[in-house]
């Protein structure tokens, strides 16, 4: 099958994305890992099936790099926003989109030329599993909080986040808790909360939707914040806001380039 694709990136969080009703994928898992190849595929942080379904406009299924099913991705959501409207697929402006997390409404922010300028994403509720968790990785002791999102974090605040060696410590810490989780170090500063990912599946990558958020409620909880507060992360900034425990966040989608594919 000659499969058609677009790759798209939220800040830089970059994945493949394809119309599953065009193009069905029988094994997306092993394709993710396939096309996410930087040297001998496409190059991605994973693959983004947009689909139908029974209880919202799209659906939304995304592997990461190592074929391994994620729940939620909010920069992929923004994407989603993105393509279905300048594709053509709705003339909504807010878009309810199925993801294994729960239907997420995305609200379409457009250009004055009727693109798509930046997505807001309605991201639900979160759980604070543990305020104080700690965990051992590179002979050293790591405290942060267990805070799921539609997806488990565990967020540690640090002095100096560019300063921890995300790339050593993250496959360490995303393994010490049953199916992995994403681990970010974060500090605070005047502009906002600075944020490195280590992702669960795909490495470090340059933003996440749901690590941002997962930040922004970690320092809600400890007061480091008033509820609304800017995400500094490699790929650019998110605006995060909390209220009455739900989470809204605002960023860009673009599109980088679209090609065609045999699999």
């Amino acid at each position: 099958m000659n499969l058609e694709f677009t790759k798209m990136e939220g800040l830089g969080n970059d994945y493949i994305y394809v119309d599953e009703a065009r193009f069905p994928i029988a094994d997306p898992g092993a394709l993710s890992v396939r096309l996410s190849d930087r040297h001998f595929g496409i190059g991605a942080d994973g693959l983004v099936l947009i689909g139908p379904s029974a209880v919202a406009d799209f659906r939304m299924r995304m592997f990461n790099a190592d074929g391994s099913e994620g729940l939620m991705c909010g920069n992929a959501a923004r994407c989603i926003g993105k393509y279905v409207y300048e594709k053509g697929l709705t003339d909504k402006t807010i878009i309810d989109l199925d993801t294994a997390s729960g239907v997420r409404k995305l609200n379409l922010h457009l250009a004055s030329d009727g693109t798509v300028e930046s997505v807001s994403v309605g991201m639900g509720s979160y759980r604070i599993l543990q305020r104080e968790l700690t965990l051992e990785a590179a002979g050293r002791s790591f405290t942060g909080m267990h805070v799921d999102v539609g997806n488990p974090h565990f967020v540690i605040f640090v002095p100096d986040a560019e300063a921890e060696d995300v790339a050593a410590v993250g496959p360490q810490l995303e393994n010490q808790i049953p199916g992995g989780i994403n681990v970010e170090f974060a500090s605070v500063r005047s502009e906002g909360i600075r944020m490195l990912v280590w992702e669960r599946g795909s490495g470090i990558t340059l933003a996440c939707g749901t690590g941002a958020c997962a930040t922004a409620a970690a320092a809600f909880e400890q007061g480091l914040n008033a509820g609304a507060c800017s995400v500094l992360m490699d790929g650019g900034t998110l605006q995060v806001s909390i209220q009455d425990g739900t989470m809204l966040q605002r960023g860009p989608a673009s599109m980088v380039f679209e090609g065609s594919v045999l699999i």
